[in-house]
């Protein structure tokens, strides 16, 4: 198994991962962590495996979720099965057959519903969309900042978003959530036909939407499919879900929708730099900008892809 090590970079913010094969992978804090922030590592580590554990308890073949064998404490290490794979991007899914992407979607589907009934569900609340984003500095910038590099059309075009997301709300339920769905915590194996989910670390009560709209369903445009699909699954003496063209339910989904690009847009805009120093900080600035000048485009998209279908 030695001559399959490998040591690799960081794993996440607070990690480093060690690969033996293709089996497992042992994880370490950062050596630059110091002993609160070691500790606090552990605690999280023990709250997944907590996580992990009980969503593995299903048993439910659909989906796969690698277990953590074990933690040890005195060494600030764990080891944990490999997911087996690799992320469920757009270009991959739209490489498999009708029927891997129908299984993935139906597997996609099971596992949001047992996490979402894995623990109580909660009443219906009123929720605000715009607490689920950095709202401040997307403010910021379109106001201080988005002229140094924007057109007056693009920034009239985010201030737009930015006023209709800072007012929007809807009814909504706290469920047991994932959290954290994006392409590289899902992965998927052609071979053995295996979807399977990683790090729970931020698993949480969420708002019932955040998953069944998150990253990887928008970016393989599969929202409504999983979406319709829950519906099948969930168990309707516990909560009820509106269908698919219920106009509240059209609204939440396009807000969902544009959340998860105002995330990218967001992060893509704190890494501007005003006046950089190098050549490379000068072509990080341009790609970024082509980025959100993309992100732009795709919320025009959205308003007329919702516009049309009403």
């Amino acid at each position: 198994m030695a001559d399959k090590l490998k040591n690799l970079k960081n794993h996440g913010r607070e990690t480093y991962a060690v690969y033996y094969g293709d089996e497992f992978v042992l994880k370490r804090p950062l050596p630059t962590t110091n002993a609160a922030g070691r500790a606090m590592w552990l605690r999280k580590q023990h709250h997944t495996k907590q996580i992990i554990d009980e969503i593995r308890a299903l048993d439910n073949p659909l989906y796969n979720i690698p277990s953590m064998k074990f933690i040890n404490d005195d060494e600030y290490q764990i080891l944990e099965e490999r997911a087996p794979g690799e992320p469920l991007t757009a270009n991959l899914y739209a490489k498999l057959t009708k029927r891997q992407q129908f299984e993935i979607i139906n597997s996609f589907a099971s596992f949001l519903v047992d996490m979402n009934e894995l623990k109580p569900i909660g009443d219906i609340k009123r929720h605000k969309i715009a607490d689920d984003l950095k709202f401040s500095r997307l403010d910021s910038f379109i106001e201080n900042k988005m002229s140094n590099w924007f057109t007056v059309p693009e920034i009239k075009r985010m201030a737009k978003i930015r006023d209709e997301i800072g007012v929007f709300e809807y009814d909504t339920r706290l469920a047991w959530s994932h959290g954290d769905l994006n392409s590289g915590n899902v992965l998927y194996d052609a071979q053995t036909s295996k979807l399977s989910f990683i790090d729970f670390a931020e698993t949480n009560y969420r708002f019932i939407y955040r998953d069944i709209f998150g990253p990887v369903p928008v970016e393989l445009d599969i929202y409504r499919r999983v979406y319709e699909t829950y519906c099948q699954l969930h168990d309707k003496s516990l909560y009820q879900m509106p269908g698919i063209k219920n106009d509240s339910l059209r609204e939440i989904m396009k807000y969902r929708l544009i959340v998860v690009g105002l995330r990218r847009f967001i992060k893509a805009a704190d890494d501007l730099r005003l006046n950089p120093t190098s050549e490379k900080s000068a072509i990080n600035n341009t790609e970024k900008v082509n980025f959100m000048r993309q992100q732009i485009q795709n919320f025009i998209n959205l308003e007329r892809i919702f516009q049309n279908n009403r």
